[in-house]
């Protein structure tokens, strides 16, 4: 019971420190907002891709960019944490590390799933007229959202690993800018994978965000290389490290 008490506290104070910074959740959304309106709307009225607009191509995309950019970028509340103290009080409370760590995983996760919602509602919105070839629809929302619950586990995890290991804040952003960028543009979130050089294809397949991508695509297009049950299967087995990984992580962490 105590255990689940705090996964609970944890959950509801990074809850709380989500809803209190408004500035960070506009931004988070008008920034893959204007990607797909700017950047898809400039490219989108010479390209079509697979017979799907442009626009509509890379919205799943757009969607796993944003899930990508704020799960990762969770694991900087550890860095603080750890520069306030505030992490030392939740250490020496009874309970273990690898609640700790639940708790902060959903929190994050909790975040993001927040932000894919918006956007997805806005997808609602521009999927009637606005945005040729984008059909989307609750049933592939509710879609959508359970693969992106699964991938935002795994990066949520993976940012909270890498703040474990981080004295400072620049010096995480330092490292998750080399991280996230690479991820994004090889998932295949603006361009088809299938016509690749040879020498970028082991990126793009060991890349877990390809498999999101191609996973959004097939539920909100109908479009896929590798098939939903692969994509999610793969996904899952990312996610699934990352968590081993982690409770790990937090378990040797030194504050």
């Amino acid at each position: 019971m105590i255990e689940l008490m705090g996964i609970y506290a944890l959950w509801y104070r990074e809850f709380k420190v989500f809803l209190r910074e408004r500035s960070r959740v506009v931004a988070s959304i008008i920034n893959p907002v204007l990607w797909l309106l700017i950047f898809g709307g400039g490219l989108g009225a010479n390209v079509a891709i697979k017979g799907v607009n442009y626009q509509a191509f890379i919205y799943p995309g757009i969607l796993a960019q944003a899930v990508l950019f704020s799960s990762v970028f969770f694991g900087v509340y550890i860095v603080w944490d750890k520069k306030i103290d505030f992490l030392k009080e939740v250490l020496i409370a009874p309970v273990s590390r690898t609640s700790i760590f639940i708790g902060k995983v959903i929190g994050g996760t909790t975040d993001s799933l927040l932000q894919a919602s918006i956007l997805l509602l806005i997808g609602l919105l521009l999927s009637q007229g606005f945005i040729p070839g984008l059909h989307l629809t609750i049933y592939s929302s509710l879609l959508a959202l359970a693969v992106l619950f699964i991938t935002t586990i795994g990066f949520v995890s993976l940012g909270l690993i890498l703040g474990s290991q981080m004295e400072s804040m620049e010096g995480f952003q330092m490292i998750i800018s080399f991280l996230v960028f690479p991820l994004f543009f090889l998932s295949g979130a603006l361009f088809p994978i299938d016509n690749l050089p040879s020498w970028l294809t082991p990126f793009t397949f060991l890349n877990p965000l390809t498999y999101t991508v191609d996973a959004l695509r097939n539920v909100i297009l109908g479009i896929s290389q590798f098939g939903l049950l692969y994509d999610i299967g793969m996904i899952s087995v990312f996610s699934f490290i990352a968590i081993l990984i982690g409770t790990y992580a937090f378990e040797k962490m030194k504050v």
